[in-house]
């Protein structure tokens, strides 16, 4: 029986249990940030990667209306051009570190989701929005500025790159509907039950043979990066990996039984 741990921060709380762990967002009234959440928020993504019983992290805000406005603003224009820019490549640097990470990263969007805040979910594998949850996009062009985490580059490889420069150079937010339309969010449920039906997912996964999904998403993730034939032999690579693995022998032994297969993620 899995025992839950609980880090709570300033910025943020980490809670792990069962094979889930949860970063809960409560900066502020609107989860507007600053360089002191995203050095715990880089601590909790570090603390996760090296923990083996961790096979999916949910993101998500127990602020209410609110998953992030982004960068607070305040902070922004008081620092200085050059802090502005290493500020933005620590920000990066961190989000890169999920799509290497070999857990699944789920931003459960439950409000607001603009600026620095989308830029956060785009930097996560999946995301899962309520019907209610308010408005999504990247409004940074209306303060004379770009999306400069993420936004401009991690949008356009989700939802193409037209689509991606009419959101950023329009700064218009859309609904939770509209985001699913075109493939921004992967999911979207009732309002009251986003949070359920994220953790039932996680939960899924977990049960799953998880060795498999973590090589799946890593075979996405980095092969996206890589010229098609490079990748296909990166998949390949991936592929001889798991079928030494004990939950190929007990996928496929069970498959032939005609029985469920207990996977052990190994």
């Amino acid at each position: 029986m899995s025992v839950e741990t609980v880090t709570k921060k300033e910025n943020l709380t980490l809670v792990k249990e069962n094979g889930v762990a949860e970063i809960h967002l409560h900066i502020n009234k609107t989860n507007s940030y600053s360089l002191e959440f995203y050095q715990e928020f880089n601590a909790a993504i570090d603390e996760i990667r090296f923990d083996s019983d961790i096979k999916v992290v949910i993101l998500m805000s127990d602020v209410p209306k609110f998953f992030s406005a982004g960068a607070d603003i305040n902070f922004l224009k008081a620092a200085d051009p050059r802090f502005k820019t290493q500020f933005c490549l620590f920000c990066n640097e961190t989000l890169d570190k999920i799509a290497r990470s070999p857990q699944v990263y789920i931003a459960c969007l439950e409000g607001h989701t603009v600026g620095g805040g989308l830029e956060m979910a785009l930097g996560c594998d999946l995301r899962f929005m309520g019907d209610e949850a308010g408005k999504i996009g990247l409004p940074e062009v209306t303060l004379g500025v770009l999306a400069g985490t993420g936004g401009t580059q991690r949008l356009a490889r989700l939802v193409g790159y037209s689509r991606a420069l009419d959101m950023n150079i329009t700064g218009e937010t859309i609904s939770p509907q509209e985001a699913l339309d075109i493939g921004l969010v992967n999911k979207v449920f009732p309002q009251a039950e986003v949070r359920e039906k994220t953790r039932e997912y996680a939960r899924k996964i977990v049960e799953s043979a998880t060795y498999a999904v973590s090589n799946i998403k890593l075979s996405i993730m980095n092969g996206k990066e890589m010229p098609l034939n490079v990748a296909i032999r990166y998949e390949g690579e991936l592929q001889n990996l798991l079928f030494r693995s004990e939950d190929a022998k007990e996928g496929l032994s069970a498959f032939l039984e005609k029985r469920q297969p207990n996977f052990k993620g190994l």
